[in-house]
């Protein structure tokens, strides 16, 4: 036999899991401890009290009961002891031959042939069939793969039921409905200190959701009504909330991927239910078979001399009704078992609504539910539905990004912002924020901020609040699509200067970028490949009608034709590829007022002819192609105005003598190329004045440098250079001369003509000394002298002197 302690074990459920455990569950368990106390009580029963008494049936009682006329009736025997002889005898006196020890044999021996079956074993069928249903019951929870996912929700349903933020998160909310409902009693006269002024297009009100002009749209967030706070939230229940959003946002894509423990908990309903009828059919077939009276023929009357016994079963009306009560339990069980079928079946428990809770709450955003994640929720709805409402918050985003607000205004205080901001090479102040779940209410009481950065804070939003930072006029989104509050996009509008995009996908781009007609600079940089080019929205930079610089770094393989919509105002554009070849170019003759034009990494191999339209063009950047003659320089003796040439980090093997005709050059950059030679032409642009020829494979210069009396920087660092001709030193107005890394031997003395001299590149020669003629170069510092440490160590005492003078430099700097 089982103990009682051993079986109940198989119903012993962690108290936690309570919560799963729905009415009709707990009512069963207790039906199945009611049957399991009936089969113990009857198994006990038959153990200590369980047996028959037989008497033997005469032969001429008998032979009487054939006899016409008689009752019908057996004519039972009783047996009668003498203690003295040891003799038995029936009523009439007789003797029936048999002692103690032969009833005893009888009687053991009618108990089992003359006994029904289930009158036996039927507290045993009982004890197996209320284990069955109990290991049904509960198998859901014992089954690994489900008891994992169960044990894991209960856990994070009692934190989420627990938390503080769930208590402020639903009390707010409760503040907000009664503070909107005052409001709108009223007449909401609070409302207008929300709402902008200063647009242009009025001032619509603070509740309207989007912003619509030239087809764009962007969410301008509804300004948050202050309402006292209910409970104080520290920063350790801050951080334990998080943790729970997180393991919210984990359990759940972990969970409602299957829907193993919604079939498990059906298919062992269904074999409960399979189980109760089984029970029934065969239990009312046998419920007749347990009475009092039995006939028992044993087949041992060459022992005793008698051939039928007449028995009765002790136990027979109490195991009779034993049975009639378990008969009774198991119908109860199996209505219910019925009855949960039908619940699971009536409504669909693999979808789960937060509508109910969406309504009454603040939380719209709160997602439907789907297969295991669904199913647990309806279990717990029948335990108690302020479970679900609980933790229903920590399924909605505008909830976790409440938190995330809280918690990041208690960390990032004005104090602590204030000791973030630095002093860029502009002179301006600037604050660099990176990596922060959203922007701190106290960046915008740093009213002398000039510059902005906001690099990967998806949850940004900029509030009404910009607007006192008078002094901003920069403003840097890298990954970070903000949004922005009406008011606040007004004084964007009408003050921001300058915008920097960083991005992944061009949709990350906010369409309020296309709005701010007072924006000078825009950088866009991201990826902008030929499908999404025409989303890229620049068709409404037409409205940025003041747009002076236009910089994208991405991989265009052609200059989209709406950027040519902003060429009448604007002056910069800059293009940087990642090295995808810039094809089409025709869209660039249309930027007449362009000044200044890059194209770096474009792939391109020539000279784009494009450009040669560009009649205002002063500078033109090709860095880091793939040039490699550049023949076409002829065409530029139409562009008047170009000053700058920088065909730097290309193949250019050469320079054509047709150079001499672009007359107005001031700056020519040809380092990083393949150059073995610099042509006299380059000597005849008598405005030049900075010459960049440096890493190329130029073994002389040219006499006729002598000729550039206006050059103030030439570098002709990392070439095969072993004479410094006498003519270079003519060039008085030097300021900058890189002459490292070559095979230079010896510096004239006619260096000290060099007056303006402030910066000398010589490491990387093969000097063994320094003229002392150093010394006179009025400008020159150490500071400045970028040679060996030995070689300087050897000048006279008075030359080191001179050149480790820290005096001021008022030239220094002007060009």
């Amino acid at each position: 036999m089982f103990t009682l302690a051993e079986v109940a074990s198989l119903n012993d459920i962690q108290p936690t899991y309570r919560i799963l455990k729905p009415w009709w569950d707990v009512f069963m368990d207790y039906l199945a401890v009611v049957m399991l106390m009936v089969a113990i009580f009857a198994g006990t029963m038959q153990l200590t009290k369980d047996q028959v008494v037989c008497l033997p049936v005469l032969q001429s009682t008998v032979n009487s009961k054939a006899q016409p006329g008689s009752s019908g009736k057996a004519d039972f025997t009783t047996v009668e002891t003498t203690t003295g002889q040891g003799e038995e005898k029936d009523s009439s006196g007789r003797k029936t031959n048999l002692d103690f020890q032969q009833y005893v044999f009888i009687n053991q021996m009618c108990y089992h042939l003359a006994l029904p079956w289930y009158s036996k074993y039927f507290p045993y069928l009982v004890l197996i069939h209320t284990i069955i249903l109990i290991v049904s019951s509960n198998f859901w929870f014992k089954y690994p793969k489900t008891c994992s996912k169960i044990e894991h929700f209960v856990s994070i349903l009692g934190k989420c039921f627990e938390s503080p933020w769930t208590t402020k998160a639903l009390s707010e909310t409760a503040c907000e409905d009664s503070e909107e409902n005052k409001q709108r009693l009223t007449g909401a006269q609070s409302l207008p200190k929300y709402v902008s002024t200063s647009s242009d297009e009025g001032s619509p009100s603070a509740s309207t959701p989007m912003i619509t002009k030239s087809g764009f749209k962007f969410s301008a967030d509804k300004p948050m009504i202050e309402v006292p706070s209910v409970t104080i939230l520290d920063k350790k229940d801050g951080e334990q909330a998080k943790a729970l959003f997180e393991k919210v946002r984990k359990f759940r894509a972990h969970v409602e991927d299957s829907d193993l423990i919604y079939k498990l908990y059906v298919g062992q309903t269904v074999i409960k239910t399979v189980k109760f009828i089984f029970i029934l059919c065969y239990t009312a077939n046998f419920v007749n078979t347990i009475s009092f009276e039995h006939i028992c023929n044993p087949k041992v009357e060459h022992l005793i001399g008698y051939t039928q016994f007449e028995c009765t079963h002790n136990m027979a009306y109490m195991l009779k009704k034993l049975l009639i009560s378990y008969i009774s339990l198991i119908c109860v069980y199996g209505f219910i078992c019925l009855y949960t079928l039908f619940w699971l079946f009536r409504i669909p428990l693999k979808e789960y609504s937060f509508e109910k809770v969406r309504e009454e709450s603040s939380f719209s955003d709160i997602p439907d539910v789907k297969n295991d994640f669904a199913f647990l929720l309806h279990m717990v709805d029948q335990y108690d539905q302020l479970y679900s409402k609980r933790f229903g918050v920590f399924l909605s985003e505008v909830s976790e990004n409440k938190l995330r607000e809280i918690s990041l205004n208690h960390e990032w205080t004005f104090e602590k912002l204030r000791q973030h901001v630095s002093r860029n090479a502009q002179d301006k102040q600037e604050l660099h924020l990176f990596m922060l779940s959203g922007v701190p209410d106290a960046v915008f009481d740093l009213t002398d901020l000039d510059m902005l950065k906001l690099e990967l804070i998806p949850e940004a939003k900029i509030p009404a609040k910009i607007s006192q930072m008078t002094n901003l006029q920069e403003l840097h989104l890298c990954h970070c699509p903000a949004k922005v509050e009406q008011t606040a996009f007004s004084f964007l509008r009408d003050h921001l200067r300058c915008l920097h995009v960083k991005f992944t996908d061009v949709a990350e781009i906010p369409a309020w970028v296309y709005l701010l007609k007072n924006l000078r600079e825009l950088y866009l940089i991201g990826n902008l490949n030929s499908e999404n080019n025409k989303m890229i929205g620049l068709e409404s930079l037409r409205e940025l009608r003041h747009l002076k610089i236009l910089h994208v770094k991405s991989n265009l393989t052609k200059i989209p034709p709406n950027i040519t919509d902003v060429a009448p105002h604007l002056t910069k554009l800059v293009i940087h590829n990642d090295g995808t070849k810039l094809v089409v170019l025709n869209s660039l003759k249309k930027m007449t007022n362009v000044a200044e034009l890059e194209l770096q990494n474009c792939e391109l191999e020539r000279i784009p002819h494009a450009i040669f339209s560009l009649s205002n063009l002063q500078e033109l950047d090709l860095k880091s192609n793939s040039i490699r003659t550049i023949e076409e320089i002829i065409s530029f003796q139409h562009l008047k105005r170009l000053t700058c040439l920088k065909l730097w980090h290309n193949k250019i093997v050469s320079i054509p003598s047709s150079i001499i005709h672009v007359k107005n050059l001031e700056s020519l950059y040809l380092s990083n190329n393949k150059l073995e030679s610099l042509p006299a032409a380059v000597f005849s642009l008598q405005k030049l004045r900075c010459l960049d020829v440096s890493y190329n494979s130029i073994a002389l210069i040219p006499v006729e440098i002598g000729l550039l009396q206006n050059l103030q920087h030439f570098h002709i660092t990392g070439n095969k250079v072993d004479v410094l001709p006498k003519q270079l030193f003519k060039c008085v107005k030097l300021r900058t001369l890189g002459l490292g890394q070559n095979c230079i031997t010896s510096i004239p003395d006619k260096i000290s003509q060099l007056l303006q001299l402030t910066h000398l590149e010589l490491k990387g020669n093969c000097l063994d000394r320094l003229p002392a003629t150093l010394g006179q170069c009025q400008l020159l510092r150490k500071s400045g002298l970028v040679v060996e440490d030995h070689l300087f160590d050897a000048l006279p005492s008075e030359v080191k002197e001179v050149l480790n003078q820290d005096t001021s430099i008022p030239f220094a700097n002007g060009i």
